[in-house]
């Protein structure tokens, strides 16, 4: 409820704002009244963006139509074997069609030998999955602490200037506030905006891993199936 009546009120003030002098101008003006530690906030946001488009394409390219996948696997086992299985699991991206390539190596040594393979190989299919989520997490949590840290570097500046100036006026402290607040909303702002990322990045993988779940449990049905049928044979 806080988050949400901050964002309405920050949206408002730059709207209007925008209207004024443009949005670019208002921002290039307050990073600038904002002091040094605008700058870490900002590198924290070029850097969580950096690692915000690599996850983007990296998972834009993980996810397959995993039944049509399946489909052409089985029709592949059940009449060519398991060679063109694999063919087929190489020349399809992504992670599901890896741990079923993992799964296919190991055909010739039984199920538990396969299960064993799919498990190992998808551990490491979630490692490459979630690669990078760490770092845009670190600047989650430093942003606001910079802005935070700013925050009380701009009090410190305000209480030295009145204590300079031996009285207290709004035109005194008005720049060390500036930048107790500036800071703050900023590093705020960072943090939320690559939290929503963040946040969608977790939910995409959870999607491709319930993927690679069902398509382990597919592939060990239709070597089982397989396997009965050569035995029948």
């Amino acid at each position: 409820m806080y988050i949400a009546e901050f964002m309405l009120n920050t949206y408002s003030i730059i709207a209007q704002t925008t209207n004024q002098t443009g949005l670019l101008n208002w921002l290039t003006e307050k990073y600038e009244a904002g002091g040094i530690f605008m700058h870490p906030i900002l590198a924290c946001l070029v850097f969580g963006l950096a690692f915000v488009i690599e996850r983007t394409w990296t998972l834009s390219r993980a996810r397959i139509d995993i039944k049509e996948f399946v489909k052409k696997v089985k029709i592949a086992l059940q009449e060519q074997g398991v060679e063109q299985a694999k063919e087929i699991c190489r020349n399809t991206r992504g992670p599901v069609a890896s741990i079923f390539y993992a799964g296919l190596l190991r055909a010739d040594e039984g199920l538990e030998s396969v299960e064993k393979a799919i498990t190992t190989y998808g551990n490491i299919e979630m490692g490459f999955l979630e690669r990078g989520l760490i770092w845009i997490s670190t600047f989650i949590t430093l942003s606001p602490m910079l802005g935070f840290t700013g925050t009380v570097q701009g009090m410190i500046e305000a209480f030295d200037a009145i204590k300079e100036a031996n009285q207290i006026s709004p035109a005194i402290v008005a720049e060390g506030i500036a930048i107790a607040l500036l800071t703050t909303l900023f590093g705020l702002v960072v943090a939320m905006f690559l939290q929503l990322f963040y946040n969608y990045f977790i939910s995409r993988i959870d999607f491709i891993v319930g993927d690679m779940e069902e398509g382990a449990i597919e592939l060990v049905d239709a070597l089982y199936e397989l396997k009965n049928k050569q035995k029948k044979v």
